[in-house]
C-alpha cells in the first residue's frame, strides 16, 4: 500500500468518526429538546450557545485551521438549531400586526435562535418588483399591492417552519387571513401607538402614515384594524416593555400551549 492510500485510509477512518459524532451529537440535541419540553424549561438559551463559543475559542487559540474549524462548528450549531425547530414548529408561524410592533425584529430574533428561513413580505413583494413598497402604492394604487401579498402567501402554503413577517394592511384582507392559516400559526404583535411612534418615526418607507406621524392619527388607524387583527390572531403578544428575547420566550410558550390542545 503507498503511503498516498494509507493517507486517504486514515482520512476514511476520521470520516467514520466524524459521522458517527454528528449522529450521536444530533441524538442528543433532540434529547434536550424532548427534556425541555417536558419539563417546561426554557427552549431558549443564547447563554449556552454563548458557553460554547468561548469554548470553541479557547480551544482553537494559536492552532492551524482555526477559521476552517469555526467553520465547521457554525454549521454543526446551524444545524442544530434546524433540529430544534422542526421539534418544535411543524407548520409556519405567521406573524402580523400594525407596522412598528416588532415583526421585523423578532422574525429576525427567530432565524438566529433556529435557524429558520424568514420571509420578509413586504421586502420580496418590493425586490420582486423592482421598486418600494410607496412607488407600488403611488404607481400602482394599494389593491394592486394587496393582490401582491394575496399570491405571495399562498406561494408560501408550499413551504412548513419558515417565518412569514406581513405587512401591517396584510390580514385586513378576509382572504389572506384564509391563505395565512391553511399553513401556519398566525401570531399577532401589539404594542401602544406612543411605542409604536417611537420605533416609526425615522422611518420613511410607510406610506400610510408618512405625513401623519402623530400618537392620534397612529390610535386611530390601530382602533379600525383592531377588530381584524384580533379575529385574524390564534395568539395575541404584548411587546411593550420586553427585549426579544421575552417576547420570543412567550410566543414559543403559547404556541406549544396551542398545540397540546
Amino acid at each position: 500500500m503507498s503511503q498516498l492510500e494509507i493517507l486517504r485510509e486514515s482520512l476514511g477512518q476520521c470520516d467514520e468518526i466524524i459521522l458517527d459524532a454528528l449522529l450521536m451529537r444530533n441524538r442528543i440535541v433532540e434529547d434536550i429538546m424532548a427534556y425541555k419540553k417536558s419539563n417546561d424549561l426554557p427552549i431558549l438559551q443564547p447563554e449556552q450557545e454563548a458557553k460554547q463559543k468561548e469554548w470553541l475559542e479557547k480551544r482553537m487559540e494559536k492552532k492551524r485551521h482555526k477559521a476552517e474549524v469555526e467553520d465547521v462548528f457554525g454549521s454543526i450549531t446551524m444545524n442544530s438549531k434546524r433540529i430544534q425547530s422542526r421539534k418544535l414548529f411543524n407548520y409556519n408561524i405567521v406573524l402580523i400586526g400594525f407596522m412598528g410592533t416588532g415583526k421585523s425584529t423578532i422574525s429576525e430574533f427567530l432565524k438566529n435562535s433556529f435557524a429558520m428561513e424568514v420571509i420578509e413580505m413586504d421586502q420580496i413583494i418590493a425586490e420582486r418588483e423592482g421598486m418600494t413598497i410607496s412607488d407600488i402604492f403611488e404607481v400602482y394604487g394599494e389593491q394592486y399591492f394587496r393582490n401582491l401579498e394575496t399570491n405571495l402567501l399562498i406561494e408560501m402554503q408550499s413551504k412548513t417552519n419558515v417565518v412569514i413577517s406581513c405587512g401591517g394592511g396584510t390580514p385586513m384582507r378576509e382572504c389572506n387571513v384564509v391563505e395565512m392559516k391553511k399553513n401556519g400559526r398566525v401570531v399577532l404583535l401589539t404594542a401602544k401607538p406612543e411605542t409604536i411612534l417611537n420605533r416609526v418615526k425615522d422611518s420613511h418607507d410607510r406610506p400610510l402614515i408618512e405625513n401623519n406621524k402623530t400618537v392620534p392619527f397612529i390610535a386611530d388607524l390601530m382602533e379600525k384594524r383592531r377588530e381584524k387583527y384580533e379575529a385574524a390572531a390564534d395568539i395575541i403578544i404584548e411587546t411593550d416593555g420586553k427585549d426579544e428575547l421575552q417576547i420570543c420566550e412567550e410566543l414559543i410558550l403559547r404556541l406549544r400551549q396551542m398545540d397540546n390542545k
